[in-house]
């Protein structure tokens, strides 16, 4: 993640992985969540802010799921239920159930569809926030297999040329097993910037970057700029860039992937898609692939090292130390997060303390 993003030092309140798990898991259980649900939810929340994408972690989502159920508009006990299936594939319908939840038992029947016939696919309507996607992808690690996740998200991304928010922020991600060398864990959204981390801008007080979004007219704004802007006040995320900021630097190309992604997250679930019907709706789409099924599998692994190796021993450019792939970073914060704890912001810590007592639960963060 950027620095800009990042909480300063002198500021962070650091709080142990195992403080944080017990405290969402009390929260989610006030929800009215199945004891299972609770536990499952607060590992998805807590293992984004152990590899860093605080965006997906508690700082943003928690509030925003607590606000969910409480509004009703995210069901606590849904009655989730695959709609339609066969030996490589299924549809769920979420009920409107918690897709942090949901997505992983989703991905339980892709693996399980997976070890049968070599790849599992399964879509998933009527559903809400998955939280970090790359968790639901990662869990085909420990099956030696390939896990990819998307979502189908509500509007808040222009489209190349528009005007109008048309496409969601709809990330994707990929998880790849390696041998001896963390998995490749690639997870982005297909706007410039995922709409969460205007949220973490504006709690920090940081400049926008160039690209980022559009003005009223659609219009890229291609300077840094410091709120509020449009986009960035007001009407939150309402005019990100898709990936490439411009025609001539190549938004066609995140405006295409997030067009994939409304397909096979949206469309191809039967529920829709992230403009129809719109908030609080998502439309999820997880795979997983086996690679037995395609080729040896120790030797996949021993070949993604070599991949690995080429890709950490290019050259650095000129004021960088070395060449990263997607899933180093977050390994090594993940490593340095469990000793040291999480650091979270003050304003974070205060809501905490906030809900902490408004639903009676002890506050043991700090």
């Amino acid at each position: 993640m950027l620095e800009r993003f990042k909480v300063p030092p002198d500021i962070a309140v650091k709080v142990q992985e195992d403080a944080l798990r017990d405290t969402v898991t009390s929260v989610f259980r006030k929800m009215g969540l199945e004891e299972s649900d609770c536990a499952l939810g607060a590992d998805v929340m807590v293992k984004a802010d152990l590899r860093g994408v605080e965006t997906h972690g508690v700082s943003n989502m928690l509030r925003s799921y607590v606000k969910g159920y409480n509004e009703g508009s995210i069901n606590p006990r849904p009655n989730w239920k695959v709609l339609r299936e066969t030996p490589a594939t299924a549809n769920i319908d979420s009920d409107r159930g918690l897709g942090t939840v949901i997505a992983p038992k989703a991905m339980e029947i892709a693996i399980e569809k997976a070890k049968n016939v070599g790849v599992g696919m399964v879509t998933i309507r009527n559903g809400r926030h998955l939280g970090m996607a790359s968790y639901h992808a990662m869990m085909a690690l420990e099956h030696d297999m390939i896990g990819l996740c998307m979502t189908s998200c509500p509007p808040s991304v222009l489209p190349t040329f528009g005007a109008e928010p048309r496409m969601g922020t709809n990330p994707i991600a990929l998880a790849a097993p390696a041998d001896k060398e963390p998995p490749f864990v690639f997870d982005a959204a297909t706007s410039t910037v995922a709409g969460n981390k205007l949220g973490l801008a504006r709690r920090l007080g940081n400049d926008l970057a160039g690209g980022w979004v559009a003005d009223s007219d659609g219009v890229p704004i291609m300077d840094d700029v410091p709120p509020p802007v449009p986009g960035y006040e007001g009407k939150a995320t309402s005019f990100l860039l898709p990936v490439g900021s411009t025609r001539e630097m190549g938004s066609h190309k995140g405006y295409g992937l997030a067009c994939i992604v409304d397909i096979l997250g949206g469309v191809l679930s039967g529920g829709g898609f992230g403009m129809n019907p719109g908030r609080p709706n998502f439309g999820h789409y997880v795979a997983a692939y086996s690679v037995e099924a395609f080729m040896d599998t120790g030797e996949f692994k021993r070949t993604m090292d070599e991949w690995i190796h080429m890709l950490e021993s290019t050259k650095p450019a000129k004021g960088h130390d070395r060449v990263l792939y997607p899933g180093r970073p977050e390994a090594e914060e993940e490593a340095k997060r469990k000793v040291e704890g999480i650091p979270l912001h003050p304003e974070v810590i205060e809501w905490f303390q906030d809900i902490c007592g408004e639903l009676s639960l002890p506050y043991t963060l700090t």
